[in-house]
């Protein structure tokens, strides 16, 4: 009876979730409901979200090159090689290798995913970094793609592949990050190599074909009790033989040079590519989630800054619940590393 009680109670409150980017089928019986996604409910949701991010796109379509729309249009991407003139990138190389300030690791099977939040302080000891998060190109894409006039989070991020034992990286299966467009950058401070952790990600997956939202659609009935961890909570992992099926094209591998930028829309299916054995890949990273279902494209007032203090608040709180015993942080604070520097022993 007290369990009922307390559903009836929350019920108004994950039904109004829908309206949100809310995501997860695990802890929102709503989102989650077999019976109401065989009535259409999560198709719905992924439809109208859509709709309203390209109509937003349309309005920021002046921010970027027509040569980079057309090529996200076409491939859910845009990639640039010697993003940055060789000097700038040269002295943003020679910043980041010098910062030794506070970051935070966490461990995803046997990868360590290492990051540095942008917070004020950090941004001042970084200020070709700075520069670059307010240069106009950079905006811009992050705003085409994304959809939203409005700044992504940012942090300097090392993939550390092989670095512990553990099971399969879940960032190696083929994904799209929730039900509705968002954007994530690379601007990569290391060459990558195909077979030392690349970014990899299906041309054209970004597109709502017929055959993608019936897919979406299948997947939404059996989410919420799916084996699957990350398909439970909203992100959709899809089996290399089933891209074929929904008329995709093989995976592109980024194995780039350092300097290169790609800017993505991660409902597109996307994977961190295989490494034959220990790899270190280095970059600034970027990634916007706003709300899908608000037509206005800015009403954002969050700046670089402003979300690393969130990040930076977050970790801090995380910290606080591990000491009280409440809930384990699975990101450790790490003093006087660099993003470049082996794991610890």
């Amino acid at each position: 009876m007290a369990v009922r009680l307390q559903q009836a109670a929350l019920m108004p409150w994950w039904t109004a979730a829908l309206l949100t980017q809310a995501k997860s089928f695990e802890r929102n019986p709503v989102i989650g409901s077999r019976r109401l996604n065989q009535w259409g409910l999560h198709a719905a949701r992924v439809r109208l979200a859509h709709h309203l991010a390209t109509a937003r796109r349309q309005r920021l379509a002046r921010l970027i090159p027509a040569s980079d729309c057309e090529a996200f249009e076409r491939d859910g991407f845009v990639l640039r090689r010697d993003f940055l003139p060789a000097a700038q990138f040269g002295a943003l190389l020679e910043e980041v290798r010098r910062y030794r300030g506070p970051l935070r690791e966490i461990a995803e099977g046997d990868t360590i995913l290492r990051k540095i939040a942008l917070a004020p302080a950090v941004l001042a000891r970084l200020p070709t970094l700075a520069t670059v998060l307010h240069s106009p190109l950079w905006r811009g894409l992050i705003r085409y793609v994304g959809s939203r006039d409005a700044e992504p989070v940012v942090w300097i991020q090392s993939i550390l592949r092989h670095a512990r034992p553990g099971p399969r990286d879940p960032q190696t299966f083929f994904h799209a990050d929730t039900f509705h467009p968002t954007v994530k950058a690379w601007l990569f401070l290391t060459d990558v190599a195909a077979d030392g952790g690349p970014f990899t990600y299906v041309p054209g997956s970004h597109r709502l074909t017929p055959e993608r939202l019936a897919w979406e659609r299948r997947t939404s009935l059996d989410a919420r009790h799916s084996p699957d961890a990350e398909t439970r909570q909203g992100s959709f992992r899809i089996a290399p033989a089933e891209l074929e099926k929904l008329g995709l094209p093989p995976p592109r591998v980024f194995a780039v040079p350092s300097n290169t930028l790609v800017v993505a829309d991660t409902f597109g299916f996307h994977a961190r590519g295989p490494s034959a054995g220990a790899s270190l890949r280095v970059e600034i990273w970027a990634y916007g989630r706003r709300s899908p279902f608000l037509p206005l494209t800015a009403l954002a007032p969050w700046t670089t800054a402003g979300l690393g203090l969130r990040s930076v608040a977050a970790w801090k709180w995380g910290d606080w619940l591990q000491r009280c015993g409440l809930k384990s942080n699975p990101w450790r604070e790490r003093l006087g590393v660099s993003a470049f520097d082996a794991p610890a022993a």
